[in-house]
């Protein structure tokens, strides 16, 4: 019996394979590969879906972090506050620049804990990263209500976010700057490496158009020391094929999960739960269990694969071992990390596919 794979991006293709490989073919005779109209009308395109005015395309979901901290001038000697749990890019969107992460625990939905935030800030409080983790809008109102009272830059790391919504509001129209990432694993993926960010203010969406191009706005003159983050045209070719099929991409993960809510009812396992006024776009199924590692082996020898994200938190990470956190500094975090485990969650999962995670976790 074949394995299940924790991800299956074959799939995805193979649903509209006809109008990836046109576009392709459409990219590759045009003869322009690089900030040509394809990136232009992804850009046009993606800023209407969210909600957003400017939509500037990058080359990853990291350039995306990195450069809103860098546009919006936060560097050494500033703090920003981030979540304990999140991927290790967040964080080094942030220290990139010399800036300094400090964490505050998520809550039972995974997303930053509201009532954590407030005393974290300090003087040296710059901005607050929020991150939609696994798919879920986080708590919004009271994260944009206190960068209000104490007058701080909001960045939103959307990465696994694309079309969620708080109290009907995309992710990525709240703060100053929305990050994407499309790597190919996201529900907007691309076929390689891609990123963009979103913003309300046309200042910074052309400070970011400059700096994303060796900070040259006219060929051969350079304003500022920029970078080199294009999103190619190619990818935002078929990027702009999979945006006009995300809402049904969308829709059949909603089933898929649907149906785990429903019929997953071993006690040895936590289930995911969405937060009143949120919506999930389900990027992952994330379970939690006190006997996770024993539960991945049982899977694995059932033939069903599975994934961590995260095992290992940021502040613990060898790379962050220079801000001096050990372990228990952020205790939810590290149980998090030790009890969460992503099952197969993909677009064209069969039911049969569906029913087999289904047993082999019911009798774990």
């Amino acid at each position: 019996m074949e394995k299940i794979m924790p991800n299956r991006l074959d799939r995805g293709f193979f649903m509209y394979q006809k109008e990836f490989e046109q576009k392709a073919i459409e990219v590759l005779r045009s003869g322009w590969y690089i900030l040509g109209n394809e990136v232009k009308q992804f850009e046009t395109e993606f800023a209407a879906y969210t909600g957003s005015k400017h939509c500037v395309g990058l080359a990853s979901g990291l350039d995306a972090l990195w450069i809103a901290f860098r546009v919006l001038g936060i560097g050494k000697g500033d703090e920003v506050i981030v979540q304990g749990n999140t991927y290790i890019a967040s964080v080094m969107g942030i220290t990139i620049n010399g800036a300094t992460p400090i964490f505050v625990e998520p809550d039972e939905y995974f997303n930053m804990d509201v009532s954590k935030i407030e005393e974290k800030i300090t003087p040296k409080t710059k901005a607050i990263l929020v991150v939609h983790l696994y798919g879920q809008a986080s708590n919004m109102k009271p994260i944009t209500d206190l960068c209000k009272k104490y007058n701080l830059r909001l960045v939103e790391d959307c990465a696994q976010s694309h079309g969620a919504c708080f109290d009907g509001r995309m992710t990525g129209t709240f703060g100053d700057i929305g990050c994407f990432s499309f790597y190919p694993s996201k529900n907007l993926g691309a076929f390689g490496d891609a990123g963009a960010i979103t913003t309300d203010n046309a200042e910074l969406a052309e400070k970011i158009r400059i700096f994303r191009n060796y900070g040259s706005e006219k060929r051969y003159h350079n304003k500022v020391v920029g970078a080199n983050s294009r999103l190619d045209e190619m990818q935002a070719g078929l990027l702009r094929v999979r945006l006009t099929h995300l809402d049904e991409l969308a829709a059949e993960k909603k089933r898929i999960c649907e149906r785990y809510l429903r019929e997953l009812y071993n006690d040895k396992i936590m289930l995911p739960e969405t937060r009143a006024g949120a919506t999930h776009i389900w990027h992952q199924f994330v379970i939690r269990s006190k006997q996770r590692d024993e539960l991945m082996k049982y899977l694995d020898a059932k033939g069903i694969g599975t994934i961590i994200h995260y095992p290992i938190p940021p502040h613990l990470s060898e790379a962050y071992s220079y801000l001096g956190m050990k372990e228990g500094s952020l205790p939810v975090t590290e149980k998090y990390a030790k009890e969460v485990l992503s099952i197969p969650l993909y677009n064209g999962m069969t039911e049969d596919e569906q029913t087999r995670v289904i047993e082999a976790i019911n009798t774990f």
